[in-house]
């Protein structure tokens, strides 16, 4: 119980500190790479906007995500202090569970069959932290639900 617990408050600051990084973005900063083209290329994969009008919207869902997630990380839900929104903060929770999960699968899918027209980078990070990330965090969140 512990354990998940520490995993959807892990999972809650992650997609806190991803609102955030939408946020950057949406300024026009393109750190970590050097313009926007590379900056797409190395997230998605392939060449769309990183514009305030694409960006902030996945700020914004992933806000909502960190605070549904964090309530049962922080033991607010059922029985704590916000019982009266535990329902909706639940299924939030699921949602961005079953999200992360299918994005991890997706993700499996691109390691094995590869994705073409994807630059040198997407791949690697794909494999070494995007999908991993996605797959245990969709789990640790759907294990801390079914507590």
């Amino acid at each position: 119980m512990v354990k998940e617990r520490m995993a959807a408050r892990g999972g809650a600051v992650l997609l806190g500190v991803l609102a955030l990084v939408h946020v950057y973005w949406a300024t026009g900063a393109v750190w970590p790479a050097a313009d926007e083209r590379g900056l797409s290329l190395a997230v998605l994969g392939s060449v769309v906007s990183f514009g305030p009008a694409v960006v902030l919207p996945l700020a914004a869902i992933e806000a909502v995500g960190a605070v549904c997630v964090g309530v049962y990380g922080w033991g607010l839900g059922p029985e704590g202090r916000m019982a009266r929104f535990a329902r909706l903060a639940r299924l939030g929770a699921a949602v961005f569970a079953g999200g992360l999960l299918l994005r991890g699968a997706v993700g499996v899918v691109w390691i094995v069959a590869g994705k073409d027209g994807s630059g040198a980078v997407f791949p690697w990070l794909n494999a070494l932290a995007y999908t991993p990330l996605c797959l245990a965090l969709g789990w640790a969140v759907a294990r801390e639900l079914r507590r």
